[in-house]
């Protein structure tokens, strides 16, 4: 075999092997709350009212947070015209005020939470927990998914919006 042919196979090999390396390591990296969010495919709205609030980048920084997250289905109950009206740049502080409501400080995973139990959310208000049965409740939303880690935090899912006081 060739010096020419040997090296040829030598740096095919190394350049292979950087190649796993680098996929097996990108597998291995947790996409941030936002990605997370964007690649499960039922959180559009959810991901386009935070765009319109100003808080994707936020939401991609290093948190943690927690984010009770309601599906598309979830903001379809609002009633007409309420995320149409929400999406409106004179309404984009209300906007914010809505999603910081779904959102902890820090990292709670579904283990923590208690029954008549009290979290204070990033928006400043109060959501109360209640546990019946299987039944997990924020407010007055059932917790349908629990425990999907991002990068920057934890998603959980939940079936409507929940709205501030």
């Amino acid at each position: 075999m060739s010096l020419e042919r040997s090296m040829k196979k030598t740096l095919l090999a190394a350049s292979m092997g950087l190649l796993i390396s680098a996929s097996a390591l990108a597998g291995s990296m947790k996409a941030d709350i936002v990605d997370t969010a964007s690649e499960a495919g039922t959180f559009k709205t959810l991901l386009a009212a935070a765009d319109a609030a100003g808080l994707v980048e936020t939401l991609r920084s290093a948190g943690p947070f927690t984010v009770f997250a309601p599906t598309d289905e979830a903001f379809a109950k609002l009633p007409a015209g309420t995320v149409e009206s929400l999406l409106l740049p004179e309404n984009k502080d209300q906007l914010a005020a809505v999603l910081t409501y779904h959102v902890l400080p820090g990292k709670v995973m579904a283990s923590q939470v208690q029954d008549k139990g009290m979290a204070t959310t990033v928006q400043g208000d109060t959501v109360d927990f209640s546990i019946a049965g299987e039944a997990v409740m924020i407010d007055a939303a059932k917790i349908v998914a629990t425990d999907i880690e991002a990068s920057n935090g934890i998603i959980h899912v939940i079936d409507s919006v929940i709205l501030p006081n």
